[in-house]
């Protein structure tokens, strides 16, 4: 097992972007990461990874990317020399892993090496296990979930699926594959007119609520299955469930403790000039009106209790490891639904899981700092 090496300041690599179309979220997270986090305690080394999977130093400064400040969103540009983690058995795990700058003439330099990384990638080839696989291979410790729990929590089909069998109730959904669709369109079809409309068509393996479709018209379904098929060959088609978005952070315990469950939050779409049908990308990011996040949630003490019981419980049947965001549905016959978890929740400070922490009485710096301290005390391999 890795250990984290004896510098006086552990070495971060904060790497961010990334090839999803939740590039420009990451780009975001990233600026509120590099703005808070402690450097009287951490070293910082940060690395853009573009959408074309490209792992570089940055070309202007990660810590000024924001939405709202111009018509285009933050994205990670393209560099002449290329950043690589390099390990190998003539490295020693106490000096931690070498990073590397690579030329186009195929000469290299030393960035130094790092001791944890910090993945603030979202979506396919990042938050899915990919880079999870990798981290492990290169034997650097990071931040939250590893291969395992961070492919099922990327995948909502085998989520539902985890979280069904550990006794928590999923909301009625239909799966429908790649080869499912080309195989026999009219009969995945058939399946989704089984659920009751409203249903919501999703990328199986996306986040951010991009590719995300209302559908009140069965006649929509077949453009919003495309839509979805747009950004993942694999779809969901949620039915939807009347009541009330409830969010709670969980935060892994050191040394064996067990998680923590938050106080909630809550999202209330708003009744605004837009028409956001639901808590769509915009409403998330770019509408500063389209939504209210309310923390902690206004809900019975009985309601609170049993929410933060099943979302560490949730983050238990994924065997989720440093975080996890899980969202539900308070239903209004007030019974608890899950919805999903997210193994790398947005995480700029206005993020629900930085202030849901917050309200906890855990402030942005000490979460990130809390953060990586796990990641450098569970080190890697099998565990």
């Amino acid at each position: 097992m890795t250990q984290p090496s004896t510098a006086a300041r552990p070495r971060v690599l904060v790497l961010y972007g990334g090839q999803s179309s939740e590039h420009a979220v990451s780009c975001v997270t990233a600026a509120g990461v590099l703005n808070a986090i402690d450097q009287t305690r951490f070293e910082v080394i940060p690395v853009g990874v573009t959408c074309s999977g490209q792992w570089t130093l940055p070309g202007v400064d990660p810590r000024t990317h924001s939405f709202g400040q111009s018509a285009q969103l933050p994205q990670v540009q393209p560099q002449e020399s290329s950043v690589q983690l390099h390990s190998s058995s003539e490295s020693s795990a106490d000096d931690g892993v070498p990073l590397l700058l690579t030329h186009p003439d195929g000469s290299s330099e030393s960035l130094g090496a790092v001791d944890v990384v910090m993945p603030l990638l979202h979506g396919p080839f990042g938050e899915d296990g990919t880079l999870q696989g990798l981290l492990e291979l290169s034997a650097v410790p990071y931040v939250g979930a590893g291969v395992l729990a961070s492919a099922m929590g990327m995948d909502k089909h085998f989520m539902k699926i985890a979280f069904a069998a550990a006794g928590l109730r999923v909301g009625p959904w239909e799966t429908v594959t790649a080869r499912q669709w080309h195989a026999d369109p009219q009969a995945a079809i058939d399946r989704v007119h089984r659920l009751t409309l409203p249903v919501f068509v999703k990328p199986a393996r996306g986040g951010s609520s991009v590719g995300i479709t209302r559908v009140d018209e069965w006649s929509q379904l077949q453009a919003a299955i495309a839509e979805a098929q747009r950004h993942d060959p694999k779809i969901v088609v949620e039915q939807g469930i009347a009541g009330r978005e409830i969010e709670c952070g969980v935060l892994g315990g050191l040394d064996g403790a067990a998680p923590q469950a938050s106080l909630l939050g809550e999202i209330v779409v708003s009744d605004g000039e837009a028409d956001h049908q639901f808590y769509d990308f915009t409403a998330k990011y770019t509408d500063s009106t389209a939504a209210d996040l309310s923390c902690p949630a206004e809900l019975p003490d009985e309601a609170t209790a049993e929410i933060r019981r099943q979302a560490v419980r949730a983050f238990d049947a994924l065997d989720c490891e440093g975080l996890c965001r899980a969202d539900f549905f308070y239903t209004n016959d007030g019974d608890v639904v899950i919805n999903e978890v997210n193994t790398m929740p947005g995480f700029t400070p206005i993020s629900m899981y930085p202030q849901m922490w917050k309200a906890t009485g855990v402030d942005y710096p000490e979460l990130i700092t809390a953060l990586l301290e796990l990641a450098l005390a569970r080190g890697t391999g099998l565990r």
